[in-house]
C-alpha cells in the first residue's frame, strides 16, 4: 500500500489555452517539468498523471511517467484524481495542477507533512504572505484567513482581511484612482497600502483518502458556487482544511502570455 499518492490532473482541451500540458516551457513540456519536479519530493511514494487525453498520456509515457485515462465528464481536476485514487490503496493523495510547472518538492512534502503531524486534518494546502496590492485586491488570487491552529476560516477572490481603519478611506481613494488615467496616481496609492499584507493561496491539496471521495461525492455549495472556489464545498461541509505557511511562490499556466512571462521569470527556477 502507498503511504502517499500524488496525482497531477491534465486534460488536453483547456478553453483558454488548447494542449497547455504539452505545451513547450524551457526545452520541456509543462506537465514533465510538474511531474519531475513533485517525483523529488520525499514523502512520496508514487505519482501519476491523470488525464483525458491519449495526446497526452502517449507524452507522459513517452518521458519515463506513469499515466491513467479517466473519463472525460469530469467537472474538476479533483474529480479526476478522484476516479484515479479510488483505485489505488493508498493513505494521502496530494493534488499538484498540471499547469505549475514551478511547484517546488519542497511544497508537497509540506501539504504531506500536516496530513501525517494532525488526525484533525482531513485537507491540507499552502498559503504565502504577500504585501503586493495588485495580489490582495486582484479576483485571480486567490486569499485566505486561518484560525490560531493554522485551520482555514475562509477562502475569498476579495481582499481579506480587510484593514477596515487603514484601508477604508484609502480604499474608496484607490477606486477612484483607478477609474481615472493617471498611472502615477494609481502606482502612488498602492504603495501607500503595501505596509499592510494577506496570505495568498497556493493552489495545491493533499487528501486523506477518504476525505477526497467524499468530498467529490458531495453537490457543489452555495458559497463554491458564489466565489468558484471548490475548497469552500469543504469548508461549509464542516471539513477541516490545514493551511501553511510556505516561502517558496509559483506561477500557474493558465495563457499562452503567462507561458511567455514563465520563460522570463526569474523568481523560480526551473
Amino acid at each position: 500500500m502507498h503511504k502517499a499518492v500524488a496525482i497531477i490532473p491534465a486534460r488536453f482541451n483547456s478553453t483558454r489555452f488548447p494542449g497547455k500540458p504539452l505545451a513547450a516551457l524551457k526545452g520541456k513540456s509543462i506537465i514533465q517539468h510538474v511531474y519531475e519536479h513533485v517525483s523529488s519530493a520525499k514523502l512520496i511514494d508514487s505519482v501519476l498523471v491523470a488525464t483525458d487525453d491519449k495526446r497526452i498520456f502517449d507524452a507522459v509515457t513517452l518521458f519515463g511517467g506513469t499515466a491513467v485515462m479517466t473519463s472525460g465528464d469530469h467537472v474538476s481536476g479533483t474529480d479526476r484524481i478522484a476516479e484515479a485514487a479510488e483505485k489505488i490503496e493508498c493513505g494521502y493523495v496530494i493534488n499538484v495542477q498540471g499547469d505549475e510547472p514551478f511547484i517546488r518538492p519542497e511544497m508537497v512534502d509540506e501539504v504531506v507533512e500536516l496530513l501525517y503531524n494532525d488526525d484533525k486534518v482531513s485537507i491540507s494546502t499552502l498559503a504565502k504572505k504577500t504585501t503586493d496590492m495588485n495580489e490582495i485586491f486582484s479576483p485571480d488570487v486567490v486569499k485566505v484567513v486561518m484560525n490560531n491552529e493554522g485551520f482555514a476560516m475562509y477562502f475569498s477572490r476579495a481582499p481579506i482581511p480587510f484593514y477596515r481603519d487603514e484601508w477604508g478611506k484609502e480604499f474608496r481613494v484607490m477606486s477612484q484612482e483607478l477609474r481615472s488615467e493617471d498611472k502615477k496616481m494609481k502606482e502612488k496609492s498602492f504603495s501607500q497600502l503595501s505596509i499592510f499584507f494577506c496570505y495568498k493561496h497556493i493552489g495545491i491539496y493533499g487528501y486523506r483518502k477518504n476525505a477526497l471521495l467524499q468530498f467529490t461525492s458531495m453537490p457543489q455549495s452555495r458559497l463554491e458556487e458564489i466565489e468558484k472556489l471548490e475548497q469552500l464545498r469543504a469548508l461549509e461541509a464542516g471539513m477541516k482544511i490545514k493551511v501553511k505557511e510556505t516561502q517558496y511562490d509559483t506561477f500557474g499556466i493558465d495563457t499562452i502570455e503567462d507561458l511567455r512571462k514563465a520563460e522570463e521569470w526569474q523568481n523560480i527556477s526551473l
